[in-house]
């Protein structure tokens, strides 16, 4: 399901670890009834956007019904956002210590992974913590299989225009906050052989979408 502005007929599709919170948070300030939507969601005081904006998988009907709206995403490389959801998610947010498979000892995983043993056991991790699953689902469960039903795709370094586009669709200035920056440090080039020929599977899968956008690191 898309995000919508209707006072604009603007329709975005957020892909996790991809500026989503960024995005969402520039998406709020011009959204004319973005403070009715936040009383009516009870005024959450912890990242509202996301309350109000919540990121869902993509439906082919669903986008469907919104032709003739201003319809855009915005695209990541697979490798870094892959990255991303281990640094921010399970380095600096500590997600696999609220996992309550992993707290009650149902599944027999450490809570502070290196990367290596991480990405060695992705599948397993994603079954044992939603949040990490949400992070790390491939880019199509969001975006849909073919890319040319929007309007515009922005790759991630492209935010600065996104910003431009964003304005000139509403008749004014929009500044780009930068919000949720995962820590960096940590590159696909990092990993022992053994890890990332175990993700190349997945990799391959996230490029057949993304490649003319990324080139795939591990082909």
């Amino acid at each position: 399901m898309a995000i919508t502005i209707k006072a604009h007929r603007i329709a975005y599709m957020a892909l996790p670890k991809a500026a989503c919170s960024t995005v969402k948070q520039t998406l709020a300030k011009i959204d004319p009834a973005y403070g009715r939507k936040f009383e009516k969601a009870g005024a959450p005081v912890l990242n509202p956007e996301h309350v109000l904006y919540p990121t869902r998988r993509f439906r082919p009907h669903r986008w469907e019904a919104l032709e003739g709206w201003w319809r855009f995403c915005v695209v990541r490389d697979p490798a870094k956002r892959l990255i991303s959801c281990y640094t921010n998610r399970v380095v600096q947010l500590k997600d696999l210590h609220n996992s309550r498979k992993l707290i009650r000892g149902a599944v027999d995983l450490p809570m502070d992974p290196d990367p290596d043993f991480f990405f060695q056991n992705l599948v397993a991790y994603r079954r044992a913590a939603s949040v990490i699953k949400h992070h790390a689902l491939p880019a199509d469960m969001f975006l849909g299989d073919d890319l040319s039903v929007y309007d515009r795709v922005y790759p991630i370094e492209e935010l600065d225009q996104l910003m431009k586009d964003l304005g000139a669709r509403c008749g004014t200035d929009v500044t780009l906050v930068r919000k949720n920056k995962s820590g960096g440090g940590l590159g696909i080039e990092d990993l022992k052989p053994e890890t990332r020929d175990s993700l190349r599977p997945h990799m391959a899968r996230e490029y057949a979408l993304l490649g003319g956008y990324y080139e795939n690191p591990l082909q």
